[in-house]
């Protein structure tokens, strides 16, 4: 994103620039000029298709004077109103109204792109599943405070784990009986979201650390798709057909990959992180975790050993071939630069395992 100012007579006018990739679709551009209330002037351009043609002259127009404070379901009735003479005539390939407000949006709010930092990439090392949930914790408030440039993470760790959300009930989501019969360490995160089986090698997760700005002008639901669509194209060099089903699904044409959630801070500092199936001991799995009906009716199977379709049955590549590509992949699109956890973050995360992560006060928050 790029600004450029100019004075008037009255108000100093900044342009703004955002581009969006439409997820299956086509690029859409925007150049917006506010005055620090209300924009002044707009431009829109992509590769998009768009018929008839006159309709493209009207989007522009349509958002002059609409407060920069306006929400994207605002804009897009702007927007809509000012094409509604055009009726069924109308055709929007590649795009929709609601990629126009997201992409205006984020102009607006200044907000920054994947290659407008210097990231790291820091894959392990193999850790307990306690010492990488608290890691999430310090490397969140590291970036926060501008100690650690935006990192992605890749886990690993080689014990038996359930993580469980911040919020769930630890007797609604947790079988006791088969945590003791398989050895299963239980730990709380600090992101919402359902539990994760995770028993070393079973799993890809990964972990995102980055500033507000990234995901400036995205409503909560449209964040977790767009941090996670260079994972979705590393996939698609797997050879699977995933995509995003919100809030916070990873799915394929032959079933649910994995899941996201996210922390946020209250300055907006946010962590992103994802854990995906690559070979799940399905039995283990329903003998551990209490997988509600709700939750099995909503997927729209009947077990809840269908619900998670593993990567290497999908792809035929190792646990590391993937990782590889997720690298590689990442490193393509944004750059990027091999990290390491520095000793002073390994030293918080140990103490936030003595207070707080290997804690039965916290591990049983939620009873």
């Amino acid at each position: 994103m790029t600004s450029r100012s100019h004075e008037t007579a009255t108000d100093q006018v900044e342009w703004h620039h955002a581009e969006h990739k439409v997820t299956g679709g086509k690029l859409v551009v925007a150049d917006v000029a506010t005055d620090g209330r209300a924009v002044t002037d707009a431009k829109i351009s992509g590769d998009f298709f768009l018929e008839p043609e006159d309709a493209f002259f009207e989007i522009a127009p349509a958002l002059v004077g609409a407060s920069i404070a306006e929400t994207s379901a605002e804009l897009v009735r702007r927007l809509d109103e000012a094409l509604s003479p055009f009726g069924d005539t109308l055709q929007m390939h590649g795009f929709t109204t609601s990629d126009i407000a997201t992409v205006v949006r984020r102009a607006v709010s200044r907000a920054s792109d994947f290659s407008d930092f210097d990231w790291q990439i820091i894959h392990g090392p193999t850790l307990p599943t306690r010492m990488n949930v608290a890691l999430d914790e310090v490397l969140l408030k590291e970036v926060d405070a501008g100690r650690r440039q935006p990192t992605l993470r890749i886990w690993e760790w080689d014990d038996k784990a359930t993580v469980i959300g911040s919020f769930q009930s630890y007797a609604n989501e947790i079988r006791h009986e088969g945590v003791e019969k398989h050895g299963i360490d239980v730990v709380r995160r600090i992101s919402g979201g359902g539990a994760m089986f995770m028993e070393g090698g079973n799993c890809i997760t990964y972990s995102l650390y980055v500033p507000d700005s990234l995901i400036a002008g995205l409503d909560y639901a449209e964040s977790y798709a767009f941090l996670d669509r260079w994972v979705i194209a590393a996939l698609s060099e797997q050879g699977v057909d995933a995509w995003y089903v919100p809030i916070n699904d990873i799915t394929s044409s032959d079933g649910k990959i994995g899941g996201a959630a996210q922390r946020r801070l209250t300055s907006g500092t946010v962590l992103h992180h994802v854990t995906m199936s690559y070979d799940i001991d399905a039995d283990k799995m329903v003998e551990v975790l209490r997988i509600g009906e709700a939750k099995i009716s909503d997927k729209g199977v009947r077990s809840a050993k269908k619900r998670v379709d593993p990567l290497r049955r999908q792809t035929g590549s190792s646990r590391e071939e993937i990782i590889a590509t997720m690298i590689d992949t990442f490193t393509a699109r944004y750059g990027a630069t091999a990290g390491e956890i520095t000793a002073d973050e390994f030293a918080k995360a140990e103490a936030l395992v003595a207070a707080k992560f290997g804690m039965e006060t916290w591990t049983m928050r939620v009873p």
